[in-house]
């Protein structure tokens, strides 16, 4: 009898394959793939020059990867590990955020000051807009209507009206926004602002500011504490904020707006994935050329993973039946 059918008689449970966090390290033009229950890099793909930004699609059919110095966002096949195509993305594309549509990608061009919207699926350019100087972080909104672009240099996040896409409102932020997130069901953005050394919240329906989050870190000098990039736990209620070259990573109450800890990672953390359960997270740490993994509950490293030279972006890559064994004959029962 097959082991299938037989589960499926007998309920008893399959091992399922674990989930994949994809780095890509911007200085060897390559990916490293982490198994997340191993720990360990089990594939090391390459790709166009200076590769940052990366997502995947909502099915993970495809990986999307910002090659900034090949002037292209390219499209992999995950599974092969080979460029499909290149995507019309506009000059030095350096970050990118997918509709929720899977459609439409909205791309910052930093060399150019504009955003570029492109169509996935006809690989069309649908609008290039206008905004500040040295765009670079990009967010959508789960009900895709505002897209988010901020601007290094003009220090502003621009809102953009995904519908007309054309920008409705400017909003000035600390020195040097580089991620913008979405939070509590798309009712509140977090904008974190490199040399300015804060987080500041907005209220998307008024596109007010609700709160500013400084970080103070004892031996830390203040000029090395340099928000980055950033995450939520999977219940919303904690924000995990990258500080750069301060090589810690703050833990934010979500709704206090309060730092209750900093975790000690590698050196020049960038960005981070979290597992599919939300229990583990990944971060980049550019300087050491590593992944550390943060138990999200006690909020402690428990390994580092070397990768390539200069990790910058990372993503999960959820793999079909992912989260650990599963009861198949739960699965297999009709619904009524």
């Amino acid at each position: 009898m097959r082991p299938l059918l037989l589960s499926l008689l007998l309920g008893t449970a399959l091992p399922v394959q674990a989930a994949e966090i994809w780095v890509t390290n911007e200085t060897d033009d390559t990916i490293s793939v982490i198994d997340t229950d191993s720990l360990e890099v089990i594939r090391t793909i390459p790709t166009g020059e200076r590769p940052r930004g990366i997502t995947f699609a909502q099915d993970g059919s495809v990986v999307y990867i910002c090659a900034s110095d090949s002037d292209a966002v390219q499209v992999m096949d995950p599974d092969s590990g080979k460029i499909l195509h290149n995507l019309p993305s506009g000059e030095d594309p350096e970050q990118f955020a997918l509709a929720p549509d899977g459609r439409h990608l909205y791309i910052a061009n930093e060399n150019d000051a504009i955003t570029t919207v492109v169509d996935v699926d006809n690989r069309t350019v649908v609008a290039q807009i206008d905004v500040g100087i040295e765009p670079e972080g990009m967010a959508v909104s789960p009900d895709g209507r505002i897209a988010i672009t901020t601007s290094e240099t003009t220090n502003m996040a621009h809102w953009i009206d995904t519908g007309s896409q054309t920008i409705f409102a400017n909003t000035l932020v600390d020195p040097r926004p580089r991620d913008a997130e979405f939070a509590k069901d798309g009712t509140e953005l977090w904008v974190s602002a490199e040399i300015g050394g804060t987080v500041t919240v907005f209220d998307v329906a008024t596109q007010t500011q609700k709160a500013k989050i400084r970080f103070s870190i004892q031996g830390v000098h203040p000029d090395l504490i340099q928000p980055v990039g950033f995450g939520f736990s999977a219940d919303g209620k904690t924000a995990f904020v990258a500080l750069g070259p301060a090589n810690r990573v703050a833990a934010i109450n979500a709704e206090t707006y309060e730092v209750e800890d900093y975790i000690l990672v590698g050196r020049r953390v960038w960005h981070m994935a979290f597992s599919p359960d939300g229990t583990q997270i990944f971060t980049t740490n550019g300087v050491s050329g590593d992944v550390t993994v943060i138990d999200a509950a006690s909020r402690e490293p428990i390994k580092t993973i070397k990768v390539g030279r200069f990790p910058w972006g990372a993503a999960l890559r959820p793999v079909p039946g992912a989260g650990g064994s599963r009861n198949m004959i739960q699965a297999s029962l009709p619904a009524n």
